[in-house]
């Protein structure tokens, strides 16, 4: 299985493209499409296995669909919440590289500063 093939939107994946990811990792196979169906998923990988891009590609595929005026436009709004500071820098980071083509504008927001 390809991305190409899992039916993430056009901006998402000029993303993956340019985050240098050429094919889907085994969670990512696995939860990506589940997420797309609007499923549950709970994922466990070992770490650098894609786990992030596992649940915010296709998070960024819905936000992207519903800003285009798909879903009845309805907007929704994500919110990923992490153990600590770094971790959410780090998904940060993450949905601004593999939204770098969508309008989607991540924030962190954290205590403890």
């Amino acid at each position: 299985m390809s991305f190409s093939q899992v039916g993430l939107s056009d901006a998402v994946m000029q993303g993956i493209s340019a985050s240098g990811y050429r094919s889907p990792t085994e969670i990512q196979r696995k939860a990506i499409p589940l997420a797309l169906a609007g499923k549950d998923v709970i994922g466990c990988a070992p770490t650098g296995t894609g786990k992030t891009a596992a649940f915010v590609l296709p998070m960024l595929h819905c936000l992207e669909r519903s800003r285009a005026g798909v879903n009845g436009g309805r907007l929704p709004r994500a919110l990923i919440l992490t153990p600590t500071r770094e971790l959410a820098q780090q998904i940060e980071d993450a949905v601004r590289t593999y939204g770098i083509y969508s309008s989607i504008e991540p924030i962190s927001v954290y205590g403890g500063v």
